[in-house]
């Protein structure tokens, strides 16, 4: 008997305690957004050179083509960093490739220029015959980081005077902010152009008309605020 008594003491007291913590605040939950377009001065454009036969006869080697392309993008002021081999596809044994003497080797690489018309110059520097295509990879914006925390901040602003009008037009006061939370969303829709992948036909080849869609940094804060 004893026990069933204490336990329903404990139970009561538990319950009580509970009661005791339930927020009876007068509470508003609202949101504010922000965002601001920017053009991508960030562009990653992957290039593909491969071997080919000269006059059907003599092999133009990769190692003949990479040169090209370094010396070009060196020319060009292109960062050690920003010029990336992305793969190979080659016979590493000599044997192997004595077996076939048709193999043509190739190479895929990623290149991050801020302006087009450099890369242009690169391309016009390398054989054109052994460009077997271009494309562009991904792009973005150098400081979109910079940018978020502004529009982050003019959410929150936004937040709150929407708070404020409306809890005002009851005829209430708003009081601190209880939570805050912050959501964000980057749009980087893909570049519209002719081809995806532009096969090298001629030596005044170039990088098909771009038309880069803006990209869209987005900033949207929830907040509570207590209401006095």
């Amino acid at each position: 008997m004893k026990k069933i008594f204490l336990s329903a003491v404990i139970a009561l007291t538990t319950f009580a305690a509970l009661a005791q913590t339930v927020d009876t605040r007068k509470k508003i939950n609202v949101s504010g957004m922000a965002e601001q377009e920017v053009t991508p001065d960030e562009i990653y454009v992957g290039i593909s050179l491969k071997e080919y036969l000269k006059d059907n006869k003599k092999r133009v080697s990769i190692e003949e083509l990479e040169s090209q392309l370094q010396k070009a993008v060196i020319k060009a002021g292109i960062a050690n960093e920003d010029f990336m081999i992305n793969n190979i596809s080659s016979y590493t044994n000599y044997w192997e490739k004595k077996k076939d003497p048709t193999f043509l080797a190739s190479k895929q690489y990623s290149i991050k220029v801020t302006n087009l018309n450099n890369l242009n110059d690169i391309l016009a520097s390398v054989d054109p015959k052994g460009i077997a295509y271009t494309n562009i990879d991904r792009y973005a914006y150098s400081k979109e980081n910079e940018m978020k925390k502004d529009l982050k901040i003019k959410a929150l602003r936004q937040a709150k005077e929407k708070a404020t009008y409306l809890v005002e037009a009851i005829g209430e006061r708003l009081g601190s902010a209880l939570e805050i939370q912050d959501s964000e969303n980057t749009t980087y829709p893909q570049p519209i152009y002719r081809n995806q992948m532009m096969k090298a036909e001629s030596a005044d080849m170039a990088m098909p008309n771009i038309d880069f869609k803006k990209i869209k940094i987005t900033a949207q804060i929830n907040a509570v605020f207590e209401i006095k």
